[in-house]
């Protein structure tokens, strides 16, 4: 199998859950989480996706999986131990052009889903393309002792002076960009001083703050 990285915009997407355990609960809280419009196609769901549903966060279908389904979601995630189900699933996602997810079954997935660190705006991916998930999990968290917070400010800062940079029809070249956000930068952020840092990532473009 061969796979494209990317990063899709959740906002208002349509998706379908199909199950109520807890890997599909883990799907639908970040889901949500992205801004995504939810449904779950169950039967039973556990405590969290029932406290979700009566607050609104998504909508619950106590029932199981029916064709037709699928009309009208973008993308499907089945979280189910029915191989029947996920089978049904996965071939009517590809009859009408709708990407499906089964968990633990890449033969049957469109799309996988890589391990997630996030810190702020920065977003880190780890994907093994679907051979090991408890490899990606692994190395993951051996990530997340590197990544601290200092990185969502690093991103944020960076940001801001982007926008800055973009208001004054000012452009730095990636080779400035790559040296500035190194050395004192780091350090300014490091030492809890994010106005210097972002005084210091200004010069260091040539746009004076």
């Amino acid at each position: 199998m061969s796979y494209f990285p990317i990063v899709l915009e959740m906002t208002g997407r349509r998706c379908l859950v199909v199950g109520g355990g807890a890997v599909a609960e883990r799907k639908i809280a970040n889901l949500f989480e992205a801004g995504a419009e939810v449904t779950v196609i169950s039967p039973e769901v556990t405590e969290a996706i029932l406290r979700w549903s009566m607050n609104h966060s998504i909508q619950w279908q106590a029932r199981s999986y029916r064709t037709g389904d699928l009309a009208g979601y973008q993308l499907v995630f089945v979280a189910t131990d029915d191989t029947g189900v996920n089978d049904r699933v996965y071939r009517e996602g590809k009859k009408y052009g709708v990407w499906v997810n089964v968990a633990d079954d890449p033969a049957h997935c469109d799309f996988i889903l890589p391990s997630v660190l996030r810190r702020g705006d920065l977003t880190v991916a780890v994907c093994t393309g679907g051979a090991s998930p408890a490899a990606a999990r692994a190395i993951r968290e051996d990530l997340e002792a590197h990544l601290t917070e200092d990185f969502a400010q690093l991103v944020q800062i960076a940001a801001e002076v982007r926008g800055e940079l973009k208001k004054k029809s000012f452009s730095a070249a990636a080779g400035a960009w790559n040296e500035a956000l190194k050395g004192e930068f780091r350090r300014l952020i490091r030492a809890g001083e994010p106005g210097e840092a972002k005084a210091f990532l200004l010069t260091a473009l040539g746009a004076k703050p």
